[in-house]
């Protein structure tokens, strides 16, 4: 296998050869409400990678956590007015149904937030011992100025890493903070929000921490590649790898890897402006391989808006290749567009092109995950 893969930190296409034992973690869902199309695209996109690399003889480990714990999940529980466990729970059982239906392989494990308080804490204290952290109004935040490529994976400008801050949860307005972009690693917890106890006092995991503890304990220091949606690349993933690599010393993320974003109507499906495609709604009426087909029409990296019309024409294709029966015609052709960056649009023409000769495409459908029989 000769595969190149853009890398977000590299900012371009570079090859991506990682020895057979291949570590993969991708960033997964809070489970507080249901999955939506733009969780299902980052997710076949980790999938399609993963079938690849099986083929090709390489045994890869993906691991996607569990954010169980964090400001979202615990202010919709407390609108419900259910614990934020039993919350988890339901919405995992959906997400895991839905996404076995669209044919997802399994992942090698599926870590909890909450199962890696120790390890949070120990990363928290060895920051805090490393002169990288430091206490202030009850919470423990990592001080940016210590780590002199804070920057290396977003290549931001301090006013866009402030506005995106802003945006996505970092609260730069904090007073307690030395400098806006420092980030939080623990913090007290309300009356009403789960507490563990620790040197700084009761509280919680702030959100990026979870992620380098959840890592680094299922995959080691260093993994070959890391990703998850573009919006995840900061302030998430930027931190993630200053505090890792802080303790560590070594390379967080071999490679970085993002799944651009699902729109409607011109704008980011997001929760908050509830413009949502919900996965479980479209099962209802499409079968699960059809909308497995609606996404790899688009390539992983490109933003693109949703429209319905996109299972219409993914329904025609997955009916023209079943005509077309069983054979390999296109296999190898298919496997070359995923080794050039994962170019699933590319290899749906080639199988289109062999079945339109009237050659069975089901080897290379196979390969995309897609199973015509």
């Amino acid at each position: 296998m000769h595969m190149r893969l853009f890398d977000t930190a590299q900012q371009e296409v570079v090859p991506f050869a990682p020895g057979r034992d291949v570590t993969l973690y991708s960033c997964g869902i809070t489970p507080y409400d249901a999955a939506h199309l733009g969780h299902a695209f980052v997710f076949l996109t980790f999938d399609l990678l993963q079938r690849r690399l099986l083929d090709a003889g390489y045994r890869p480990k993906l691991v996607r956590n569990i954010t169980d714990v964090d400001d979202d999940i615990l202010r919709r529980a407390r609108e419900l007015g259910v614990h934020y466990l039993d919350l988890a729970a339901e919405e995992m059982a959906r997400f895991d149904s839905q996404v076995a239906a669209l044919g997802l392989l399994s992942v090698a494990s599926e870590p909890r937030a909450t199962s890696a308080i120790p390890e949070i804490l120990s990363l928290v204290g060895a920051l805090f011992e490393g002169g990288h952290a430091y206490e202030s109004g009850g919470a423990v935040y990592f001080d940016v100025s210590t780590f002199a490529r804070y920057g290396q994976l977003s290549h931001l400008p301090r006013p866009e890493m402030l506005r995106l801050a802003a945006e996505r949860g970092g609260n730069p307005d904090d007073p307690n903070k030395r400098d806006p972009l420092d980030f939080v690693l623990w913090q007290p917890s309300a009356s009403d929000e789960p507490s563990w106890q620790s040197r700084w006092g009761p509280g919680r995991p702030g959100w990026h921490i979870e992620c380098s503890a959840l890592a680094m304990r299922e995959l080691g220091a260093t993994v070959d590649l890391h990703g998850g949606g573009t919006d995840l690349i900061f302030p998430h993933h930027e931190c993630e790898a200053a505090q890792s690599e802080s303790v560590t010393g070594k390379v967080f993320s071999r490679h970085w890897l993002h799944a651009g974003m699902v729109g409607l109507d011109g704008t980011k499906m997001s929760k908050s402006l509830g413009n949502l495609v919900f996965v479980g709604d479209l099962l209802k009426e499409w079968e699960p391989q059809v909308i497995r087909l609606a996404l790899l029409a688009h390539h992983y990296r490109t933003d693109w808006d949703w429209h319905s019309s996109e299972l219409e024409r993914a329904a025609a294709r997955l009916e023209r290749w079943r005509a077309a029966g069983a054979g390999d015609g296109g296999a190898e052709q298919v496997r070359a567009r995923l080794d050039d960056d994962l170019d699933a649009p590319g290899a749906l023409a080639v199988l289109d092109e062999a079945a339109a000769r009237g050659t069975g495409v089901s080897s290379g459908a196979a390969l995309l995950g897609i199973s015509l029989f």
